[in-house]
């Protein structure tokens, strides 16, 4: 390696997510390519790529990749990582039949409570691992499973250790001690809990589905939203998971970067996202893992709605890593192309985090990459549940 310098060919397929590049679709791929890659105190930055190896191997002894296909980073802009405790037992009853309401959060809130900052750091730190080797380079990770001032303000502390993506979601649920005291507790998520938590957090957001008695109406919605972005947060928002409901206009109405799950929608709600910046982040392993009916991905596409993908990882209604699976999920049952699902999963969810310097590949900027372990992009989707996606470098 001289000069830091690392070199890349023998790239069968090269996914850019520019289409000024290479074939000149949204994909922007670039066969037989080739990377040049320089270390930095930030982080190894491309110097060049495209088709002509010479540009690679003048420079340094590259590694022959033999074919295989490099894309973007998978973006995750959907988790719930800071969590003790084991939900097994509720998934089994609801492939039995029973439905999901919000209410099993509960049993997460109760182990998370009880966890010390070394367990919850040690099980972060298990799951970020895991993601890595699996082709997530960028991680968003909400509070939301300890529903106190002290346990909101110690999670985002954990995950700003190993991400800015961080969101403060105190606003998950109502927990038991305030079940017959709701003002109190939306009170409390507004100025006490928001106060200390803001420190550690970049986003703000909120589980509004009126449906359920666990959750979040639009009024305390909009009023925690506000308090949050009077601290200087960025609003996100679930919404339509469950039923419909007034969460997509919310979160149009807020300017909010993003509003996830998106199940559930009127076609007053896709006019707003249309006419909006809001993306659709739609979360298909929890359709998966809930027997939820799917988001319709296409019906959003058609419109011009820019989507992305997530796993929504989490220990009650989607305890998978793999962005994988949720790309291959998407093809198969939200009525998606395998190149608009990557690109989702990419692009798509990168904006979702208001980003422009990941999920896309450019000369100057960071060598965000994913190999795949197959000639193509499209393996990810025709061979799922097989771990042919792992990050490029150490985690």
């Amino acid at each position: 390696m001289a000069d830091g310098l690392i070199g890349l060919v023998g790239i069968g397929e090269l996914v850019t997510n520019n289409p000024e590049l290479g074939d000149g679709s949204d994909l922007g791929i670039i066969a037989n390519a080739s990377i040049l890659l320089q270390q930095t105190s930030a982080g190894p930055v491309i110097r060049y790529l495209g088709g002509d190896a010479l540009q690679v191997n003048q420079h340094c002894e590259p590694i022959d990749l033999d074919g295989r296909a490099v894309v973007p980073g998978f973006v995750d802009s959907h988790t719930h990582l800071v969590f003790d405790g084991d939900r097994a037992e509720e998934f089994v009853a609801r492939m039995g039949g029973r439905p999901y309401d919000g209410g099993g959060i509960a049993t997460t809130v109760a182990a998370t409570r009880a966890a010390s900052d070394d367990q919850l750091r040690m099980l972060l730190r298990h799951r970020l691992t895991e993601m890595h080797r699996q082709g997530t380079t960028t991680v968003e990770i909400k509070s939301g499973y300890g529903l106190t001032v002290a346990d909101e303000a110690r999670s985002l502390a954990l995950a700003r250790e190993f991400t800015e993506e961080t969101t403060f979601l105190g606003a998950h649920v109502v927990p038991a001690e305030y079940e017959h005291d709701r003002d109190g507790y939306v009170a409390l998520v507004a100025v006490e809990m928001l106060q200390a938590c803001a420190p550690y957090a970049k986003w703000v957001d909120v589980f509004c589905e009126p449906g359920s008695p666990h959750a979040f109406d639009r009024d305390e919605a909009r009023m925690i939203l506000r308090s949050g972005m009077s601290a200087g947060l960025r609003p996100r928002l679930h919404a339509g998971q469950l039923g419909p409901g007034p969460g997509v206009q919310l979160a149009v109405e807020l300017d909010a970067a993003s509003v996830d799950h998106c199940t559930y929608l009127s076609d007053d709600d896709i006019e707003a996202l249309a006419a909006s910046d809001t993306v659709a982040t739609l979360l298909p392993g929890v359709e998966f893992s809930t027997r939820s009916p799917y988001s319709d991905a296409a019906r959003l596409l058609a419109r011009g709605i820019t989507v992305a993908l997530a796993t929504d990882c989490n220990p009650g209604t989607c305890y998978s890593s793999s962005v994988g699976f949720c790309l291959a999920l998407a093809v198969r049952e939200l009525g998606m192309t395998p190149a608009q699902a990557l690109w989702a999963a990419t692009a798509g969810a990168a904006r979702s985090l208001r980003r422009t310097d990941i999920g896309r590949l450019t000369v100057g900027g960071p060598a965000d990459l994913t190999l795949i372990d197959g000639p193509s992009y499209l393996h990810l989707a025709y061979r799922p549940g097989v771990p042919i996606a792992r990050a490029f470098g150490p985690p």
